[in-house]
Protein backbone atom coordinates (compact mmCIF):
# COMPACT_ATOMS: atom_id res chain seq x y z
CA UNK A 1 0.00 0.00 0.00
CA UNK A 2 1.57 3.49 -0.66
CA UNK A 3 2.09 5.51 1.98
CA UNK A 4 -0.32 8.45 0.66
CA UNK A 5 -3.11 5.51 1.20
CA UNK A 6 -1.74 4.16 4.41
CA UNK A 7 -4.77 5.83 7.36
CA UNK A 8 -2.58 7.14 10.20
CA UNK A 9 -2.29 6.59 13.77
CA UNK A 10 -0.27 9.68 14.78
CA UNK A 11 -3.22 11.56 15.72
CA UNK A 12 -4.33 8.53 17.91
CA UNK A 13 -4.54 8.05 21.70
CA UNK A 14 -2.25 5.26 21.27
CA UNK A 15 0.68 3.99 23.50
CA UNK A 16 4.33 3.96 21.19
CA UNK A 17 5.92 1.59 23.96
CA UNK A 18 4.78 -1.56 25.16
CA UNK A 19 4.71 -0.45 29.02
CA UNK A 20 2.12 2.27 28.34
CA UNK A 21 0.31 -0.60 26.14
CA UNK A 22 -0.28 -3.96 26.54
CA UNK A 23 1.68 -4.14 29.65
CA UNK A 24 0.02 -1.56 31.47
CA UNK A 25 -1.43 -3.11 33.71
CA UNK A 26 1.95 -4.74 35.38
CA UNK A 27 3.30 -1.16 35.48
CA UNK A 28 0.76 1.09 36.07
CA UNK A 29 1.56 1.23 39.97
CA UNK A 30 4.88 3.36 38.79
CA UNK A 31 3.05 5.79 37.41
CA UNK A 32 2.27 7.72 40.52
CA UNK A 33 5.96 7.83 41.11
CA UNK A 34 8.26 7.92 37.74
CA UNK A 35 5.40 9.28 35.01
CA UNK A 36 5.83 13.36 33.72
CA UNK A 37 2.94 13.85 35.94
CA UNK A 38 4.47 12.34 38.85
CA UNK A 39 7.64 14.45 38.62
CA UNK A 40 5.49 17.66 38.21
CA UNK A 41 3.57 17.15 41.07
CA UNK A 42 6.82 16.60 42.94
CA UNK A 43 7.95 19.83 41.80
CA UNK A 44 4.69 21.20 43.15
CA UNK A 45 5.24 19.78 46.70
CA UNK A 46 8.65 20.66 46.91
CA UNK A 47 8.38 24.37 45.87
CA UNK A 48 4.93 24.26 48.41
CA UNK A 49 7.05 22.85 51.41
CA UNK A 50 10.06 25.12 50.46
CA UNK A 51 7.74 28.17 50.91
CA UNK A 52 6.07 26.81 54.19
CA UNK A 53 9.57 25.85 54.95
CA UNK A 54 11.07 29.78 54.86
CA UNK A 55 8.41 30.94 56.42
CA UNK A 56 8.87 28.03 59.46
CA UNK A 57 12.27 29.62 59.58
CA UNK A 58 11.40 33.05 59.76
CA UNK A 59 14.80 34.07 56.99
CA UNK A 60 12.83 36.40 55.39
CA UNK A 61 11.71 39.78 57.31
CA UNK A 62 7.88 40.21 57.02
CA UNK A 63 7.39 36.42 55.85
CA UNK A 64 6.61 34.88 58.80
CA UNK A 65 4.85 31.67 60.26
CA UNK A 66 1.63 30.95 58.29
CA UNK A 67 -1.69 29.91 60.42
CA UNK A 68 -2.73 26.37 60.10
CA UNK A 69 -5.23 26.93 57.86
CA UNK A 70 -2.58 28.88 54.97
CA UNK A 71 -0.09 25.44 54.84
CA UNK A 72 -3.12 23.18 54.54
CA UNK A 73 -4.52 25.53 52.15
CA UNK A 74 -0.63 25.36 50.19
CA UNK A 75 -0.86 21.31 50.55
CA UNK A 76 -3.87 21.44 48.79
CA UNK A 77 -2.44 22.38 45.85
CA UNK A 78 -0.70 19.29 45.93
CA UNK A 79 -3.14 16.78 46.81
CA UNK A 80 -5.56 18.41 44.44
CA UNK A 81 -3.02 17.97 41.78
CA UNK A 82 -4.92 15.68 38.83
CA UNK A 83 -5.44 15.96 35.20
CA UNK A 84 -6.63 19.06 34.83
CA UNK A 85 -3.34 20.58 36.63
CA UNK A 86 -1.27 18.49 34.44
CA UNK A 87 -2.92 20.29 31.38
CA UNK A 88 -2.32 23.76 33.16
CA UNK A 89 0.83 23.16 33.40
CA UNK A 90 1.81 22.02 29.80
CA UNK A 91 -0.55 25.49 29.07
CA UNK A 92 1.52 27.78 31.13
CA UNK A 93 5.04 25.40 29.98
CA UNK A 94 3.70 26.57 26.39
CA UNK A 95 4.24 30.30 27.06
CA UNK A 96 7.70 29.71 29.54
CA UNK A 97 9.01 27.21 27.82
CA UNK A 98 10.48 25.60 30.67
CA UNK A 99 9.01 23.08 32.71
CA UNK A 100 10.29 24.18 36.56
CA UNK A 101 9.38 27.73 35.75
CA UNK A 102 5.95 26.55 34.62
CA UNK A 103 5.40 25.18 38.07
CA UNK A 104 6.53 28.22 40.01
CA UNK A 105 3.77 30.36 38.03
CA UNK A 106 0.98 27.47 38.46
CA UNK A 107 1.64 27.78 42.17
CA UNK A 108 1.32 31.68 42.02
CA UNK A 109 -1.80 31.77 40.39
CA UNK A 110 -3.62 29.86 43.47
CA UNK A 111 -1.78 32.39 46.10
CA UNK A 112 -4.17 34.99 46.67
CA UNK A 113 -7.35 32.51 47.33
CA UNK A 114 -5.44 31.76 50.43
CA UNK A 115 -4.36 35.27 50.96
CA UNK A 116 -0.83 34.92 50.58
CA UNK A 117 -0.37 36.76 47.26
CA UNK A 118 2.42 38.51 49.28
CA UNK A 119 4.65 35.85 49.46
CA UNK A 120 4.33 35.10 45.32
CA UNK A 121 8.04 36.38 45.49
CA UNK A 122 9.11 34.01 48.00
CA UNK A 123 7.59 30.77 45.77
CA UNK A 124 11.22 29.75 44.16
CA UNK A 125 13.11 31.76 46.22
CA UNK A 126 17.11 31.16 45.85
CA UNK A 127 16.72 28.11 43.68
CA UNK A 128 17.77 27.43 40.59
CA UNK A 129 15.90 24.80 38.76
CA UNK A 130 18.12 21.84 39.82
CA UNK A 131 17.41 22.15 43.57
CA UNK A 132 13.75 21.42 42.34
CA UNK A 133 14.43 19.20 40.38
CA UNK A 134 16.56 16.84 41.69
CA UNK A 135 15.14 16.53 45.62
CA UNK A 136 11.76 15.97 42.71
CA UNK A 137 13.27 12.70 41.48
CA UNK A 138 14.38 11.79 44.61
CA UNK A 139 11.20 11.86 46.32
CA UNK A 140 9.70 10.15 42.89
CA UNK A 141 12.28 7.39 42.91
CA UNK A 142 12.63 6.80 46.58
CA UNK A 143 8.69 6.48 46.85
CA UNK A 144 9.11 4.15 43.58
CA UNK A 145 11.40 1.57 44.95
CA UNK A 146 9.81 1.98 49.17
CA UNK A 147 6.02 1.50 47.92
CA UNK A 148 6.31 -0.20 44.70
CA UNK A 149 9.61 -2.13 43.28
CA UNK A 150 10.61 -3.32 47.02
CA UNK A 151 7.40 -4.60 47.52
CA UNK A 152 7.34 -6.45 44.52
CA UNK A 153 10.19 -7.65 44.71
CA UNK A 154 10.34 -9.27 48.26
CA UNK A 155 6.68 -10.91 47.40
CA UNK A 156 9.22 -12.70 44.96
CA UNK A 157 11.53 -13.88 46.89
CA UNK A 158 9.58 -14.92 49.85
CA UNK A 159 7.35 -17.04 46.98
CA UNK A 160 11.27 -18.70 45.68
CA UNK A 161 11.97 -19.19 48.97
CA UNK A 162 8.52 -21.20 49.80
CA UNK A 163 9.62 -23.37 47.09
CA UNK A 164 12.37 -23.73 48.20
CA UNK A 165 11.14 -25.01 51.47
CA UNK A 166 8.49 -27.40 49.98
CA UNK A 167 11.21 -29.08 47.70
CA UNK A 168 13.87 -28.57 50.26
CA UNK A 169 14.35 -32.60 50.29
CA UNK A 170 13.60 -33.58 46.68
CA UNK A 171 16.96 -34.81 45.63
CA UNK A 172 17.86 -33.53 41.90
CA UNK A 173 20.68 -34.40 39.69
CA UNK A 174 23.49 -31.16 39.89
CA UNK A 175 25.11 -30.56 36.54
CA UNK A 176 28.05 -28.75 36.43
CA UNK A 177 29.25 -27.46 33.24
CA UNK A 178 26.12 -29.17 31.91
CA UNK A 179 27.59 -32.98 32.86
CA UNK A 180 25.70 -34.85 35.63
CA UNK A 181 27.55 -33.73 38.87
CA UNK A 182 27.37 -34.55 42.86
CA UNK A 183 23.48 -34.47 43.50
CA UNK A 184 21.74 -31.46 45.55
CA UNK A 185 18.23 -31.13 46.75
CA UNK A 186 15.75 -28.55 44.34
CA UNK A 187 15.06 -26.83 47.52
CA UNK A 188 19.19 -26.15 48.31
CA UNK A 189 19.25 -24.87 44.64
CA UNK A 190 16.16 -22.22 44.96
CA UNK A 191 17.77 -21.36 48.09
CA UNK A 192 20.84 -20.32 46.65
CA UNK A 193 18.82 -18.17 44.54
CA UNK A 194 16.51 -16.69 46.81
CA UNK A 195 19.86 -15.90 48.89
CA UNK A 196 21.37 -13.84 46.43
CA UNK A 197 18.35 -12.57 46.04
CA UNK A 198 17.41 -10.97 49.13
CA UNK A 199 21.24 -9.85 49.58
CA UNK A 200 20.19 -7.69 46.73
CA UNK A 201 17.10 -6.55 48.52
CA UNK A 202 18.87 -5.48 51.49
CA UNK A 203 21.46 -3.29 49.93
CA UNK A 204 18.55 -1.61 47.85
CA UNK A 205 16.62 -1.18 50.74
CA UNK A 206 19.55 0.81 52.39
CA UNK A 207 19.99 3.13 49.97
CA UNK A 208 20.69 6.87 50.60
CA UNK A 209 18.41 9.01 48.76
CA UNK A 210 20.49 12.51 48.97
CA UNK A 211 19.16 15.82 47.87
CA UNK A 212 20.35 19.52 47.89
CA UNK A 213 19.53 22.92 47.93
CA UNK A 214 22.12 25.11 47.58
CA UNK A 215 21.63 27.48 44.43
CA UNK A 216 23.17 28.21 40.73
CA UNK A 217 26.36 26.26 41.52
CA UNK A 218 26.11 25.32 45.29
CA UNK A 219 27.66 27.77 47.00
CA UNK A 220 24.40 29.70 48.18
CA UNK A 221 25.52 32.81 46.69
CA UNK A 222 22.17 34.20 46.39
CA UNK A 223 20.34 33.33 49.34
CA UNK A 224 23.42 35.23 50.92
CA UNK A 225 23.61 38.25 48.70
CA UNK A 226 19.83 38.27 49.74
CA UNK A 227 19.39 37.39 53.31
CA UNK A 228 23.02 37.78 55.02
CA UNK A 229 21.64 36.76 58.43
CA UNK A 230 20.04 33.50 58.24
CA UNK A 231 22.04 30.33 58.33
CA UNK A 232 21.51 29.00 54.92
CA UNK A 233 23.09 25.60 55.38
CA UNK A 234 20.81 24.88 58.46
CA UNK A 235 17.62 26.00 55.91
CA UNK A 236 19.06 23.61 53.19
CA UNK A 237 19.93 21.11 55.62
CA UNK A 238 16.75 20.73 57.57
CA UNK A 239 14.40 21.04 54.39
CA UNK A 240 15.86 18.14 52.61
CA UNK A 241 15.92 15.77 55.42
CA UNK A 242 12.13 17.11 56.15
CA UNK A 243 11.56 15.18 52.75
CA UNK A 244 12.51 12.14 54.05
CA UNK A 245 16.19 12.62 51.94
CA UNK A 246 19.61 12.50 52.89
CA UNK A 247 21.41 16.27 52.70
CA UNK A 248 24.32 16.48 50.25
CA UNK A 249 26.62 19.63 51.52
CA UNK A 250 28.23 19.39 48.50
CA UNK A 251 27.23 20.39 44.64
CA UNK A 252 27.83 21.96 41.81
CA UNK A 253 24.96 22.90 40.35
CA UNK A 254 23.07 19.83 40.02
CA UNK A 255 23.38 16.81 42.77
CA UNK A 256 25.66 14.65 41.71
CA UNK A 257 23.38 11.59 41.10
CA UNK A 258 26.15 9.10 42.75
CA UNK A 259 23.24 7.64 45.02
CA UNK A 260 21.44 7.24 41.58
CA UNK A 261 23.98 5.25 40.18
CA UNK A 262 24.55 3.29 43.16
CA UNK A 263 21.09 1.88 43.20
CA UNK A 264 20.68 1.22 39.29
CA UNK A 265 23.44 -0.98 39.41
CA UNK A 266 22.06 -3.10 42.83
CA UNK A 267 18.69 -2.89 40.84
CA UNK A 268 20.40 -3.81 37.94
CA UNK A 269 22.72 -6.69 39.59
CA UNK A 270 19.31 -8.05 41.67
CA UNK A 271 17.56 -8.23 37.58
CA UNK A 272 20.70 -10.14 36.32
CA UNK A 273 20.61 -12.54 39.47
CA UNK A 274 16.34 -12.86 38.87
CA UNK A 275 17.61 -13.65 34.90
CA UNK A 276 19.82 -16.62 36.25
CA UNK A 277 16.86 -18.17 38.14
CA UNK A 278 14.86 -17.52 34.78
CA UNK A 279 17.21 -19.93 32.45
CA UNK A 280 17.77 -21.89 35.30
CA UNK A 281 14.36 -22.94 35.10
CA UNK A 282 13.64 -22.57 31.81
CA UNK A 283 16.19 -25.48 31.27
CA UNK A 284 14.92 -27.42 34.12
CA UNK A 285 11.17 -27.25 32.26
CA UNK A 286 13.02 -28.26 28.88
CA UNK A 287 14.60 -31.30 30.35
CA UNK A 288 11.34 -32.21 32.58
CA UNK A 289 12.02 -31.61 36.04
CA UNK A 290 9.31 -28.89 36.50
CA UNK A 291 5.58 -29.57 34.43
CA UNK A 292 3.83 -26.82 33.37
CA UNK A 293 0.55 -26.29 34.77
CA UNK A 294 -1.82 -25.66 31.57
CA UNK A 295 -4.21 -22.49 31.57
CA UNK A 296 -7.53 -23.26 30.37
CA UNK A 297 -8.30 -22.30 27.47
CA UNK A 298 -4.52 -20.67 26.50
CA UNK A 299 -3.07 -21.82 23.24
CA UNK A 300 0.65 -23.05 23.44
CA UNK A 301 1.78 -22.86 20.71
CA UNK A 302 -0.17 -21.90 17.57
CA UNK A 303 0.63 -24.61 15.05
CA UNK A 304 1.67 -27.34 17.90
CA UNK A 305 -1.03 -28.06 20.22
CA UNK A 306 0.87 -30.24 23.11
CA UNK A 307 3.28 -27.65 23.52
CA UNK A 308 2.70 -25.27 27.15
CA UNK A 309 5.61 -22.67 26.19
CA UNK A 310 7.64 -21.19 29.44
CA UNK A 311 6.73 -17.69 27.67
CA UNK A 312 6.50 -16.19 31.37
CA UNK A 313 10.46 -16.71 31.45
CA UNK A 314 11.22 -16.30 28.09
CA UNK A 315 9.38 -12.62 28.74
CA UNK A 316 11.11 -12.13 32.01
CA UNK A 317 14.35 -12.40 30.27
CA UNK A 318 13.80 -10.01 28.11
CA UNK A 319 12.36 -7.40 30.03
CA UNK A 320 15.30 -7.60 32.61
CA UNK A 321 17.43 -6.83 29.64
CA UNK A 322 15.77 -4.04 28.71
CA UNK A 323 16.18 -2.83 32.10
CA UNK A 324 19.14 -3.07 32.47
CA UNK A 325 20.36 -1.43 29.22
CA UNK A 326 18.69 1.26 30.35
CA UNK A 327 19.57 0.79 34.08
CA UNK A 328 23.74 0.71 33.24
CA UNK A 329 23.17 3.29 31.16
CA UNK A 330 21.67 5.69 33.81
CA UNK A 331 24.52 4.83 36.38
CA UNK A 332 27.44 5.35 33.67
CA UNK A 333 26.13 8.57 32.51
CA UNK A 334 24.34 9.99 35.82
CA UNK A 335 27.77 10.16 37.37
CA UNK A 336 29.45 12.91 34.89
CA UNK A 337 28.73 16.28 34.38
CA UNK A 338 30.26 18.53 32.79
CA UNK A 339 32.05 21.24 34.97
CA UNK A 340 29.14 23.19 37.11
CA UNK A 341 26.02 21.51 34.88
CA UNK A 342 24.81 19.94 31.34
CA UNK A 343 21.26 18.63 30.33
CA UNK A 344 22.76 15.34 29.67
CA UNK A 345 21.08 14.03 32.89
CA UNK A 346 18.28 15.67 32.22
CA UNK A 347 17.54 14.12 29.24
CA UNK A 348 18.31 10.35 30.84
CA UNK A 349 16.28 10.60 33.84
CA UNK A 350 13.32 11.03 32.03
CA UNK A 351 14.02 7.14 31.36
CA UNK A 352 13.88 6.05 34.87
CA UNK A 353 10.29 4.80 34.92
CA UNK A 354 11.04 3.11 31.93
CA UNK A 355 13.70 1.19 33.57
CA UNK A 356 11.95 0.18 36.40
CA UNK A 357 8.63 -0.78 34.39
CA UNK A 358 10.36 -3.38 32.51
CA UNK A 359 12.23 -4.63 35.81
CA UNK A 360 8.27 -4.95 37.58
CA UNK A 361 6.86 -6.63 34.36
CA UNK A 362 9.82 -8.97 34.50
CA UNK A 363 9.24 -9.56 38.20
CA UNK A 364 5.53 -9.93 37.52
CA UNK A 365 5.88 -12.80 35.00
CA UNK A 366 7.93 -14.35 36.95
CA UNK A 367 5.44 -14.84 39.69
CA UNK A 368 3.37 -16.04 37.15
CA UNK A 369 5.73 -18.32 35.67
CA UNK A 370 6.40 -19.80 39.43
CA UNK A 371 2.79 -20.58 40.03
CA UNK A 372 2.52 -22.44 37.24
CA UNK A 373 5.19 -25.03 37.75
CA UNK A 374 4.78 -28.52 39.51
CA UNK A 375 7.76 -30.80 40.28
CA UNK A 376 7.97 -33.96 38.31
CA UNK A 377 9.91 -35.95 41.07
CA UNK A 378 9.91 -39.24 39.35
CA UNK A 379 11.82 -37.63 36.43
CA UNK A 380 14.09 -36.17 39.15
CA UNK A 381 14.57 -39.90 40.48
CA UNK A 382 14.97 -41.48 37.02
CA UNK A 383 17.74 -39.46 36.07
CA UNK A 384 19.40 -39.74 39.34
CA UNK A 385 18.96 -43.71 38.61
CA UNK A 386 20.65 -43.07 35.57
CA UNK A 387 23.64 -41.73 37.26
CA UNK A 388 25.00 -44.14 39.36
CA UNK A 389 28.65 -42.87 38.68
CA UNK A 390 28.25 -39.58 40.62
CA UNK A 391 28.95 -41.63 43.75
CA UNK A 392 32.75 -41.84 41.90
CA UNK A 393 33.40 -38.35 44.45
CA UNK A 394 32.67 -39.94 47.71
CA UNK A 395 34.35 -43.54 46.64
CA UNK A 396 37.48 -42.11 45.54
CA UNK A 397 37.33 -39.80 49.22
CA UNK A 398 36.55 -42.26 51.34
CA UNK A 399 40.06 -44.24 49.76
CA UNK A 400 41.86 -41.02 50.44
CA UNK A 401 40.94 -40.99 53.98
CA UNK A 402 41.12 -45.00 54.37
CA UNK A 403 44.82 -44.28 53.14
CA UNK A 404 45.14 -41.86 55.49
CA UNK A 405 44.26 -44.34 58.26
CA UNK A 406 46.41 -47.25 57.16
CA UNK A 407 44.44 -49.15 55.37
CA UNK A 408 46.17 -51.22 52.31
CA UNK A 409 45.76 -51.19 48.89
CA UNK A 410 43.94 -47.29 48.67
CA UNK A 411 46.51 -46.23 46.42
CA UNK A 412 45.39 -44.06 43.02
CA UNK A 413 42.41 -43.47 43.83
CA UNK A 414 41.36 -40.46 41.29
CA UNK A 415 42.42 -42.87 39.19
CA UNK A 416 40.57 -46.08 39.64
CA UNK A 417 36.99 -44.49 39.93
CA UNK A 418 38.29 -42.13 36.39
CA UNK A 419 38.90 -45.53 34.95
CA UNK A 420 35.66 -47.18 36.19
CA UNK A 421 33.33 -43.69 35.41
CA UNK A 422 34.56 -41.61 32.74
CA UNK A 423 32.66 -42.56 29.40
CA UNK A 424 30.71 -45.00 30.86
CA UNK A 425 27.64 -45.53 32.10
CA UNK A 426 27.56 -47.16 36.31
CA UNK A 427 24.64 -48.98 37.39
CA UNK A 428 23.44 -49.65 41.07
CA UNK A 429 24.86 -53.12 40.71
CA UNK A 430 28.66 -52.75 38.77
CA UNK A 431 29.15 -49.52 41.41
CA UNK A 432 28.35 -52.38 44.43
CA UNK A 433 30.58 -54.80 42.93
CA UNK A 434 33.32 -51.96 42.49
CA UNK A 435 32.82 -50.94 46.28
CA UNK A 436 33.26 -54.72 47.64
CA UNK A 437 36.21 -55.23 45.77
CA UNK A 438 37.71 -52.33 46.86
CA UNK A 439 39.31 -53.86 50.66
CA UNK A 440 37.85 -51.23 52.77
CA UNK A 441 37.50 -50.95 56.32
CA UNK A 442 34.02 -53.20 57.00
CA UNK A 443 32.32 -49.43 58.57
CA UNK A 444 33.80 -47.68 55.48
CA UNK A 445 32.07 -50.34 53.10
CA UNK A 446 28.88 -50.26 54.86
CA UNK A 447 28.31 -46.83 54.74
CA UNK A 448 29.21 -46.45 50.42
CA UNK A 449 26.97 -49.66 50.23
CA UNK A 450 24.40 -47.16 51.53
CA UNK A 451 25.04 -44.67 49.10
CA UNK A 452 23.02 -43.88 46.34
CA UNK A 453 22.43 -41.00 43.58
CA UNK A 454 19.49 -39.91 45.53
CA UNK A 455 20.88 -39.88 48.94
CA UNK A 456 23.97 -38.37 48.53
CA UNK A 457 23.58 -35.08 48.66
CA UNK A 458 25.61 -34.26 51.66
CA UNK A 459 23.15 -31.32 54.27
CA UNK A 460 21.59 -29.66 50.92
CA UNK A 461 18.01 -30.11 53.08
CA UNK A 462 19.85 -28.13 55.96
CA UNK A 463 21.53 -25.08 53.98
CA UNK A 464 17.79 -24.27 53.30
CA UNK A 465 17.40 -23.29 56.84
CA UNK A 466 19.69 -20.13 55.84
CA UNK A 467 16.77 -18.55 54.86
CA UNK A 468 14.94 -17.96 57.85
Amino acid sequence: MADSARFSLASEPLALGALDGRYRPAVAPLVDYLSEAALNRDRVHVEVEWLIHLTDQSVLPGAGPLTEEQRAGLRKIVTDFDGDSVSELAEIEAVTVHDVKAVEYYIGRRLEALGLAHLTAMVHFGCTSEDINNLSYAVGVKGAVEDVWLPAARSLVEQIGRMAEETRDVPMLSRTHGQPATPTTLGKELAVLAWRLTRQLDRIAATEFLGKINGATGTYAAHYASVPSADWQHVSKTFVEGLGLTWNPLTTQIESHDWQAELYADIARFNRILHNLCTDVWSYISIGYFAQIPVAGATGSSTMPHKVNPIRFENAEANLEISNGLLDTLAATLVTSRWQRDLTDSSSQRNIGTAFGHSLLAISNVVKGLERLDVAEDVLADDLDHNWEVLGEAIQMVMRAEAIAGVPGMENPYERLKDLTRGHRVDAERMKEFVQSLGLSTEAEARLLELTPANYNGIASQLVDHLK
